[in-house]
């Protein structure tokens, strides 16, 4: 237990040392790239993509899927958590919740890309269709990220006006921003009385949308009549396999922050023991949903079926298929098992792994179907039989990973990563029981 003053010169925001910087740069140079090859994009058409007539998705909505599935442990897990007040969450929470607010920024911002006349955005508003499920996707990510905002808005306002009085001498500047953003929070008993309020009432509104946005996700596949697309499991798919991208990125950025921050004494052996338990669980119902999905058709597909997953077994994609499965799912699932595979290190380097397997298993599922339409391939070019990203979709889709990661560093380095007034009322506490006890 450290005193307030200890506490608060550990947590509270700090400048970025010269990794930081590089780091920083870094982001912003591929981010640099990706617009010029975006501005390119919108000059030329999407003629300077592999997409065509049969691949029309391609890595695009692949990267989408995979930040919407990403920024859903942010939200509906933290927001489970917040309603079911876990104590040993504080000091992941915040965290959670940045990772999802860039991530369905960023998803947004991916579908934008992805069309090729994004001067026609208001289209989409003006002219919406109620059966079609782009719209609801249209109508269910502003409403997300909204939701996502205030998730980590709330609970930040302690924090800020802490902030506003430690920089008040030192950073004059800084220290009128976290003021204007405090919103004159003193923390009164009817403050925080409206502030829990308005916590609970967030967290038990962004489960239920949360849910939503994944479905409605998997819906615009499976609407599209499409070998590989067809299942009624979509649903359900989607959802457990967010929980996996989800949980291994709040790890691997938990660990990072850790390490940079020297946040031993905050983020502890234990959180990722608890991590590591949850990725176990989510892994294994993921493995659930992908028997039914992959192996069960395999004894009753049609011809067209059988062919496609001949190809994701076998074929092609058969060597990004198996490492999705076995070093995405499998290997961390049997690692995080043990208790030593549960410790800081391990559990990053799994953590990747699943990551890795997450991005790609989007594309898995985007790009073999489109190549297997049910109408025959005739008289088309030989180059629109196959699809691989052109220099133009990987640097773009480049850009946008850099661009979730900047949003996530820039946030990190003016926000306090872990709650400050939460840890130190905590602190108090167990202070107190220890007292009563004595």
């Amino acid at each position: 237990m450290k005193n307030f003053d200890t506490l608060l010169k550990d947590l509270a925001p700090r400048k970025f040392n010269k990794l930081g910087v590089i780091w920083t740069v870094l982001l912003i140079l591929v981010i640099i790239l990706g617009i010029l090859a975006y501005i390119d994009q919108l000059i030329k058409g999407r003629i300077v993509t592999s997409m065509r007539d049969y691949a029309l998705w391609g890595i695009y909505i692949s990267n989408f899927v995979f930040f919407v599935a990403t920024s859903f442990v942010g939200t509906v897990l933290v927001a489970i958590l917040r309603i079911t007040s876990k104590e040993w969450r504080t000091p992941l929470v915040r965290i959670a919740e940045v990772i999802s607010l860039a991530c369905i920024i960023m998803a947004g911002i991916t579908i934008m890309i992805d069309m090729a006349r994004p001067d026609r955005l208001l289209n989409l508003f003006i002219h919406a269709r109620l059966q079609s499920p782009i719209t609801w996707d249209v109508i269910i990510i502003p409403t997300y990220i909204v939701l996502t905002f205030l998730l980590l808005f709330f609970p930040l306002l302690p924090d800020l006006a802490i902030l506003k009085k430690y920089y008040y001498k030192s950073k004059p500047k800084l220290s009128k921003w976290y003021a204007t953003f405090s919103l004159n929070w003193t923390g009164s008993k009817a403050q925080k009385a409206i502030q829990e309020k308005s916590i609970k009432t967030v967290a038990y509104l962004i489960v239920p949308v949360g849910f939503i946005l994944q479905t409605v996700d998997a819906w615009l596949f499976s609407t599209t009549y499409r070998v590989g697309w067809s299942s009624t499991n979509m649903g359900a798919y989607f959802i457990s396999g967010a929980f996996v991208s989800g949980v291994g990125v709040l790890i691997a950025v938990v660990y990072v922050l850790r390490k940079t921050y020297k946040l031993e004494d905050y983020i502890t052996d234990l959180h990722f023991d608890k991590m590591g338990r949850l990725l176990v669980l989510a892994c294994l119902i993921y493995l659930y949903f992908n028997i039914n999905e992959y192996l069960i058709p395999a004894f009753t597909a049609d011809k067209e079926e059988e062919a496609h997953l001949n190809v994701l077994f076998f074929g092609k994609y058969a060597p990004l298929f198996w490492f999705v499965i076995v070093g995405g799912l499998i290997i961390p699932t049997i690692v995080a098992i043990f208790k030593k595979g549960r410790k800081p290190l391990p559990m990053f380097i799994i953590a990747i792994l699943v990551v890795l397997g997450s991005w790609w298993k989007r594309y898995i599922i985007v790009t073999p179907t489109l190549l297997h339409p049910y109408l025959p391939i005739q008289g088309v070019p030989e180059s629109w039989r196959e699809y691989f990203p052109s220099i133009h979709e990987w640097l773009i889709t480049a850009a946008t990973l850099a661009m979730a990661l900047l949003i996530m560093t820039v946030l990190f380095r003016y926000l306090p990563i872990i709650p400050i007034q939460r840890t130190a009322d905590e602190n108090e506490l167990l202070k107190t029981d220890k007292n009563t006890e004595s």
